[in-house]
């Protein structure tokens, strides 16, 4: 075995860790992150230049509202002791990066009865895929409300597999909310040959009422460029001096990630109180380039400081990649870890 460098041997490393995460327990972590934990309607401060964001409040605060309404509706039972068939509600917010669509989303499943869902597109089709699809059903069956962030199809299957179990469960009673960067008519634009699915794309389409939510990234509003990435010295200093912090080579937690289903990216990271990863480079490959987008959005979910060495992480992706089909999980990943590595360098 080879010596690690830059006295790695010392300080506690993701890819040490193995996480084991139940089939069992997925609906149960369905939650908002704790960055959300507290937010409401209320505290949504919309842009007085962005008229969109007042109204999108007061049609998210309506719309969960609906939600409680159709959820007694559907709860109750006819003479014949079998529920009444009631469909779901369904709103989609779509908006740009960083304009408080995940706040409302969240504030949303805060006002909603129990019980409840809420994950990313990610998560949702990680949880039918370790579930089954009729158990997934079965068991979201009950939920007043799915609330779904990062709405993206990136392939026919999932196409099909999200049309199915939205259908199934608005068919439920179970109102549907969702985020996107896309309008739902227009889900699977540039990644695979769209009109193969537009049945179920216009279908999907179907279930949402689009609300438009306009801004810029409240993530670079006052904020400087990407900082620059530190040495491997200093870096491994910086770690050692942080409690709770991990340190790892970038080729080395990239391979470890390759071992790890996307569901369990959450799991590695818990306690984590700062991440340190050394040489950075620029990824190429696909596969390990939407490894590091989900690897990103539990970061930035728990709020994880960043801080790295090699190039800047708003040049982690290749310029291939950002003129992909995927552009839009680039962008939102390098926008994320931006954020992340300033909360770092402000720190500092």
């Amino acid at each position: 075995m080879q010596p690690r460098p830059y006295h790695l041997s010392m300080q506690e490393r993701l890819v040490d860790r193995h996480p084991e995460v139940p089939a069992d327990q997925l609906v149960a972590q369905m939650v908002p992150p704790p960055m959300f934990d507290e937010v409401s309607f209320a505290s949504y401060i919309p842009d007085p230049h962005e008229p969109s964001q007042a109204a999108a409040v007061a049609k998210a605060e309506e719309f969960a509202g609906q939600v409680a309404k159709i959820h007694k509706a559907a709860s109750k039972k006819s003479l014949f002791g079998k529920k009444k068939p009631v469909s779901g509600a369904g709103l989609y917010l779509d908006g740009g990066f960083g304009v408080g669509k995940t706040h409302l989303l969240a504030s949303i499943f805060h006002s909603s009865p129990a019980p409840k869902s809420f994950g990313t597109f990610g998560e949702v089709t990680n949880l039918v895929g370790a579930l089954g699809f009729n158990n997934a059903v079965e068991r979201l069956s009950a939920n007043s409300v799915l609330c779904i962030d990062e709405f993206e199809l990136d392939d026919p299957g999932d196409t099909m597999l999200v049309s199915r179990l939205l259908t199934e469960l608005s068919g439920r009673g179970v109102s549907i909310v969702a985020t996107s960067n896309t309008l739902p008519g227009q889900l699977g634009e540039g990644r695979f040959a769209a009109s193969d699915f537009l049945r179920e794309i216009k279908k999907l389409g179907s279930i949402f009422d689009p609300v438009r939510v306009d801004g810029p990234d409240y993530r670079h509003r006052d904020l400087p460029p990407a900082p620059e990435p530190t040495s491997n010295e200093v870096l491994v200093e910086r770690a050692a001096s942080t409690p709770g912090s991990t340190l790892d080579e970038f080729d080395v937690l990239l391979k470890h990630l390759s071992t790890l289903h996307p569901s369990k990216f959450g799991a590695l990271i818990q306690g984590v109180a700062s991440v340190f990863i050394s040489d950075v480079h620029t990824v190429t490959d696909q596969a390990v380039a939407l490894r590091v987008v989900v690897l990103a959005d539990r970061l930035y979910d728990a709020s994880i400081p960043v801080t790295v060495s090699g190039v800047k992480l708003d040049e982690i992706f290749s310029q291939e990649m950002l003129d992909g089909g995927y552009r839009k999980k680039y962008l939102r990943a390098i926008s994320r870890l931006l954020a992340l590595s300033r909360f770092e360098a402000a720190a500092a």
